[in-house]
């Protein structure tokens, strides 16, 4: 749970957004103190409410605030002019200005301002590919394509190419490489291995192992167990005893809705720390708020950790220690560290210096006496309270500079029955009181956590002192969010209560229940977030880098079917009716261990229209009057007869010839078929196939406010009916519902083993994979119905409903 914002922040937020930020990135800016301060002070100076700024730019100035903190006045003001006049537009120019103007002070030298920054540049393909040329001329003693990597890195900071267009440089490169070294040769194969078990796919396996990002970089260098110091060494000892100097970790998500893809980061990141230290992770539900906890969420977000290929080594609730944490309370109020108030809501805000950000003043109630204080919590405990008329603050330091110093409500009266308590509570303790407290009675020895709660950390360590007890240590990484989404629970029930998308698992949406309905690899998820490693900065990634991570993982684990999305009827006229021939196929070109199996081919087969045009063109290669084309594993080519076409002039059926004389043509390409053959059960009909794009038409639909509904591309989904299959798909269904239970019967006696309750299966149908030659990534929907799924095929009831997991690549040519 992020730290609850103060009047003050809210209005400070409303301020960023008049500069331009957008909301998310507004809220996130005033969340850390460290960098609000200097940026509201930077923003202020120039007037930046008034100079019509967009979030990109405001971004740019934001970096200036950050990185430009040693700059004067005079010299910042000059950046954030270059940035609003739109001669800095990324952020490398404005990392280049900071560092340029701290070797050059003002007075500025425009001209050569502009030239360290890049400001105006341009090159064309062909002056890039001259400049690659250079370079490679003068470094060929030391080039091979082992060094590619570290040749494009070294244009970075090449005077000619540092600001050129990043893919152009890198297609430049390969071109000059080729031309010197020849094709890049892959690397020698080593002896095919045995199929990857399902489990071990599900934790996640890249070409660098996920546990990788924990060896490297800011989280490398954390404390280890008893490194982080107690004010009363005691604490220590007796934490060590209790941990036996493990790592501890935990994931505390709050039971009010569905987790998204950013908390997939948070997932990773507190298991995968411990398990990378041999420690160990609690799943601990924050389930302080009655009022929107619901059962649901609790059991899918504990289905999602477990599909991601983590076991939690204790479910905790919040709620256990409620009668501890009350006791606590007490005890605070007795050392005078807190007091109970009967503020309202706008006085607390004003006490708090007001959205014009006014002094700060105590509120009538801080000093109170502590016997009043502990008479009126108790009868808040009694139920003689209703909701905003008692609350207990924590006495802390209106003086801080930190907001959440500013005496921050512990405890607050709420009607709504706890799901595990019931009735017995009707006061509840709120997150800056619970958390930390949580955290030292489970013995956490990394409380890892995202940036937007290093405002909290002075709190954290103050409550753990006051009180006493164990204090873990709080650490801060980046965030995780993608270009394109929405992620707000508000908003994300709008979409679905308006209909809008199906529900929250709609596949368009990046909820994690979304996602596995889509068909994405738990371990391709892991895969991502390994990849992008683990900072302070936030990630915001695009969205094709994310797809491609799914691509990546599915191109080496899934098997390849013959799928005819949009089908024509071909007759072959010069084969007998009765004519069948099973066709050996690979499951996976490039993977022999997949094995192979058998299609039959008739006379009678299905092609997609987008494999014939009624009229030929030279730039065609596939079927078309006059052509012959190849079909994918059939020893001969077939050759164009006729077509009939109907009254709107769409291709009904082919007539073509099998030619296979010694001088048929070679064809030029081939393509993707299904044969009719009862007795196979080919065809297999796919009742609906759903292709999907993005929801949203811009790349920051949060920027938009309430807008965001607006942005919806109405076309972002597409069901395509009757779309056909080769039988092999009973085979991969069969083989891959199998998988999932012996996963699920692995980990059961795992559990048994240690003694731990056996999770259970949490995989479905999703899990049948599966690239559509030469159209994309299906996997099957749950609104698929599956009787059989046995080899010798369908059953009548039979319905196979499948989601476009991702597209495949963009092919070179036709």
């Amino acid at each position: 749970m992020a730290p609850k914002l103060t009047e003050e922040m809210k209005a400070l937020a409303e301020y960023f957004e008049k500069c331009g930020l957008s909301p998310v990135r507004s809220l996130e800016t005033v969340k850390n103190p460290k960098t609000s301060a200097p940026a509201h002070a930077l923003f202020v100076d120039n007037k930046l409410d008034a100079r019509g700024l967009n979030d990109k730019q405001g971004m740019l100035v934001l970096s200036i605030a950050k990185d430009g903190a040693k700059l004067s006045a005079e010299e910042k003001a000059y950046l954030v002019d270059a940035v609003a006049d739109g001669r800095l537009k990324a952020a490398d120019q404005v990392s280049a200005g900071v560092k340029y103007l701290t070797a050059n002070p003002a007075p500025v030298d425009t001209a050569a301002f502009d030239k360290a920054c890049g400001v105006g540049f341009s090159a064309t393909p062909e002056e890039i590919l001259a400049l690659v040329r250079s370079y490679v001329e003068e470094h060929k003693a030391e080039l091979s394509w082992a060094a590619f990597g570290k040749t494009t890195g070294q244009f970075k900071t090449h005077e000619g190419l540092r600001w050129a267009n990043a893919l152009e440089v890198k297609n430049a490169t390969e071109k000059v490489f080729e031309e010197v070294l020849g094709p890049k040769t892959a690397p020698a194969k080593a002896p095919p291995k045995a199929p990857a078990k399902p489990k071990e796919e599900a934790a996640g396996s890249a070409d660098v192992p996920p546990e990788e990002m924990f060896a490297t970089g800011w989280i490398s260098k954390l404390h280890k167990p008893g490194g982080n110091p107690q004010p009363i060494p005691e604490r220590m000892t007796e934490h060590l005893a209790a941990t036996g100097g493990k790592v501890f970790t935990r994931f505390p998500p709050e039971p009010n809705g569905f987790l998204h893809i950013g908390h997939s980061k948070a997932i990773a990141v507190n298991f995968g720390y411990a398990k990378y230290h041999k420690g160990h992770c609690y799943l601990r539900f924050d389930d302080t708020n009655p009022e929107a906890e619901e059962q649901i969420y609790f059991d899918k977000i504990l289905e999602a950790v477990r599909w991601l290929g983590y076991e939690p080594y204790k479910i905790t609730h919040s709620s256990d220690n409620f009668q501890k944490l009350y006791d606590l309370a007490i005890m605070l109020i007795k050392k005078g560290l807190a007091y109970t108030s009967d503020d309202t809501a706008e006085e607390i805000a004003a006490q708090r210096g007001g959205k014009d950000h006014g002094p700060r003043h105590e509120s009538k109630d801080r000093n109170k006496p502590v016997e009043q204080s502990l008479a009126e919590f108790a009868d808040m405990k009694a139920g003689k309270y209703k909701p905003g008329q008692m609350t207990l603050r924590m006495k802390q330091d209106m003086l801080s500079g930190n907001p959440v110093m500013w005496d921050i409500i512990a405890y607050r009266v709420l009607e709504t029955p706890h799901h595990r308590t019931g009735r017995d509570w009707c006061i509840y303790p709120t997150y800056d009181f619970t958390h930390c407290l949580c955290d030292s009675f489970e013995n956490i020895s990394h409380s890892l956590c995202t940036t937007e709660f290093i405002g909290a950390r002075e709190a954290y360590e103050w409550l753990c002192d006051a009180l006493e007890v164990y204090k873990p240590r709080q650490s801060e990484y980046g965030r995780l969010s993608l270009e394109g989404t929405i992620t707000s629970k508000r908003k994300l029930l709008k979409l679905v209560k308006d209909g809008h998308v199906s529900g929250w698992d709609d596949p368009r949406l990046y909820t994690l229940v979304a996602l596995k309905r889509r068909g994405v690899p738990p371990g391709a998820i892991i895969n991502f977030v390994s990849n992008l490693g683990i900072s302070t900065s936030a990630s915001h990634v695009q969205l094709p880098r994310f797809e491609q991570t799914v691509r990546q993982h599915l191109e080496t684990t899934t098997p390849r079917l013959m799928m005819v999305l949009n089908p024509v009827r071909v007759t072959i006229e010069n084969l007998p009716s009765t004519f069948v021939e099973f066709v050996e196929k690979p499951i996976h070109p490039k993977n022999p261990s997949m094995g192979s199996n058998k299609v039959p081919f008739t006379s009678t087969i299905f092609i997609d229209t987008d494999d014939f045009k009624t009229t030929a063109s030279p730039d065609f290669f596939r079927l078309s009057p006059g052509a012959t084309v190849g079909l994918l594993n059939v020893p001969h080519p077939i050759t164009y007869v006729s077509h009939e076409v109907d009254a709107k002039g769409d291709v009904t059926s082919i007539v073509c010839r099998y030619d296979d004389s010694p001088s048929a043509p070679k064809p030029k390409a081939w393509i993707q078929w299904v044969a009719e053959h009862a007795e196979s059960n080919s065809p297999v009909k796919v009742e609906e196939t759903r292709i999907f794009k993005r929801l949203f038409k811009s790349d920051d639909p949060a920027s938009l406010g309430d807008a965001y509904i607006q942005d919806i591309d109405k076309d972002s989904l597409k069901r395509i009916l009757g779309a056909l299959l080769e039988v092999g798909i009973w085979k991969v269904i069969e083989d891959s519902l199998a998988a999932v239970k012996k996963t699920a019967e692995e980990r059961r006696k795992e559990a048994e083993k240690a003694g731990t309750e056996a999770p259970p299966q949490v995989e479905g149908v999703e899990a049948v994979r599966f690239q559509g030659l030469r159209v994309a990534y299906f996997a099957l929907d749950y609104d698929s119905k599956l009787t059989s799924g046995a080899v010798a095929g369908a059953k009548r009831e039979d319905k196979l409903v499948l989601n476009m997991i991702a597209p495949l690549k963009a092919a070179k040519g036709a």
